[in-house]
């Protein structure tokens, strides 16, 4: 019902609840059925980027909280670890008079977020799809191969196979790795 109300531009607002979690999960649009609250990530980058190549696979939507002047840079991270496509809301100021949501992918998120946010952040992330576990690393290794005898170099290759797949980079760079160690030396 809020995701219908919220693609034809219909405010919604939430009865302030015991949580920040629940309030920003029943105002994002996303599914509810099953969550998990990650609260905040690590601060450092390696960690941070580690932490989230662990929940790339999870189908469970994400709750996480974020401090203002990080949030730009976490949701870029989670661009790059969770695919830029991924779906999330942006949930600001929860229950005050200056409340905000904003949802689209990741990558126009991480647009908006660059000018700046204020206030309380509780970052809601769609659960991976499940289409995302039937692509085998063996399939998505192939296709890496296939855009690279096209004359693309490796990176630009995992790159595009991970945008047509709707995966995270890590996700196919990890494929061709386990692809190749499975092939073993030449």
């Amino acid at each position: 019902l809020v995701e219908a109300a919220a693609r034809e531009g219909i405010a919604v607002t939430v009865v302030p609840g015991p949580s920040a979690v629940t309030t920003a999960l029943a105002v994002s649009g996303l599914s509810v059925d099953r969550f998990c609250f990650e609260g905040f990530l690590p601060r450092r980058g390696g960690e941070r980027s580690t932490r989230l190549a662990e929940l790339a696979i999870e189908r469970r939507t994400l709750v996480f909280f974020e401090a203002p002047h990080r949030t730009a840079v976490t949701l870029a991270a989670m661009a790059d670890a969770f695919g830029s496509g991924r779906l999330a809301a942006v949930c600001r100021e929860l229950t005050k008079t200056h409340e905000e949501v904003v949802r689209g992918p990741l990558s126009e998120l991480v647009a908006w977020a660059e000018a700046g946010v204020r206030g309380e952040v509780t970052l809601v992330v769609a659960g991976a799809a499940p289409s995302t576990e039937s692509v085998g690393s063996a399939e998505l290794a192939a296709r890496v191969e296939a855009v690279i005898a096209a004359g693309i170099d490796r990176k630009d290759a995992i790159a595009e196979v991970a945008k047509a797949s709707g995966l995270a980079k890590r996700q196919v760079f990890d494929a061709v790795v386990a692809a190749k160690a499975r092939k073993g030396p030449p």
